[in-house]
């Protein structure tokens, strides 16, 4: 399956480059790096200034799927851990 904004919920999130557009904390707004980790709960971001643990919930992430092509302002949709999405995404009927 290849890696869109419409399936980006279905894939594995590490190694993406990612941009935190809207946070409940400013502190992470603004916020640019890779996902180097995921948890059901959070995205752990490398940064130039270190590895930035920042919740899923009530913030929008934006993904760079390739140079051309950028996964809007997600939010979150990218709930959950992958397995589970990836085992959610095999029961959908296609």
């Amino acid at each position: 399956m290849a890696l869109t904004p419409e399936t980006l919920t279905r894939h594995e999130l590490r190694g993406l480059p990612v941009r935190v557009v809207a946070a409940a904390s400013d502190a992470h707004v603004g916020l640019a790096g890779v996902v180097v980790s995921e948890s059901m709960r959070t995205l752990t971001v490398r940064t130039a200034r270190g590895d930035k643990r920042v919740p899923k919930e009530g913030t929008t992430f934006r993904f760079v799927l390739s140079t051309e092509r950028t996964a809007g302002d997600v939010g979150r949709r990218p709930a959950g851990l992958v397995r589970t999405r990836l085992e959610a995404a095999r029961r959908r009927p296609s």
